[in-house]
């Protein structure tokens, strides 16, 4: 039994991974025709480099990703310190609002979006972009901080208070270090879904912008570039890294639960 249970996990994690595999291989063969091997290169992954299209989609895609993670992140911090101090009812009513985007389809919004910024007299490009990262960047961050912001225990903010720190100091010395681990994942995760974004992007950024997923499309509609399977490969990538980091601040944030019980204890 446990040996068709490997056979089925195995099968799956093939199913998932093994395109992204041939798609890894392609980018350093220097055929540029598909399922023909000639050899190992690094030429398309230079090409890439050298293309001014591909560098001005990535310095879009990282100011994109970064500025609107960061104020996605300090909103959903700001928002989930006022829900603290909400009713139960108002705070249940104000998580399902929050809640409702992630389940929305993105065509949607990227289409209200966008109708919203042209209605308001704004030129599509890099600041609807901008603001549009924002909008869907928010609800995930909320889900990381707030359950953090709720869980979070009063006593040492007031005792801080009572020996003489200003609320900012206490709150810099006390309650953002509690909520760091929540923070740094809403912050990854924000920059994570904005990098992968393409459907709101496409509908809100005009023309003359592109970020490396609308450029990858761009690209595509012309036909399969084998520096294409480079970029591809190096999106990839970065995916990890950001997986990889979303996995140690949960590891770290699991050391501080239980080092907060022991305490406790």
């Amino acid at each position: 039994m446990q040996k068709v249970k490997n056979i089925y996990l195995g099968a799956i994690v093939a199913f998932l991974y093994a395109p992204i595999v041939v798609l890894i291989a392609q980018s350093f063969n220097a055929s540029r025709y598909r399922g023909q091997w000639t050899g190992f290169t690094w030429d398309w992954y230079a090409k890439l480099v050298e293309s001014e299209d591909i560098l001005n989609a990535f310095t879009n895609t990282l100011t994109i990703g970064v500025t609107s993670a960061l104020l996605a992140t300090l909103l959903a911090l700001i928002t989930a310190l006022g829900m603290r101090q909400m009713g139960r009812q108002s705070r249940m009513l104000m998580r399902g609002l929050a809640n409702i985007p992630l389940l929305n389809a993105d065509i949607v919004t990227g289409i209200s979006l966008m109708l919203l910024f042209l209605g308001l007299g704004l030129r599509l490009g890099y600041d609807t972009i901008l603001l549009a990262h924002i909008v869907i960047n928010l609800p995930y961050a909320m889900l990381c901080i707030l359950p953090q912001v709720l869980s979070m225990d009063k006593v040492c903010y007031e005792a801080a208070r009572d020996l003489g720190a200003s609320p900012l100091l206490a709150f810099r010395k006390v309650i953002l270090p509690e909520l760091a681990p929540g923070i740094v994942a809403a912050f990854l995760l924000s920059f994570a879904m904005s990098a992968d974004d393409f459907i709101v992007t496409y509908f809100t950024k005009g023309a003359g912008i592109e970020t490396l997923t609308t450029e990858i499309y761009s690209e595509l509609k012309l036909g399969v570039h084998p520096e294409m399977y480079a970029l591809s490969t190096l999106f990839f990538c970065g995916v990890l890294v950001f997986a990889a980091l979303l996995m140690l601040n949960y590891k770290v944030i699991r050391r501080y639960r239980q080092a907060e019980r022991s305490d406790q204890g």
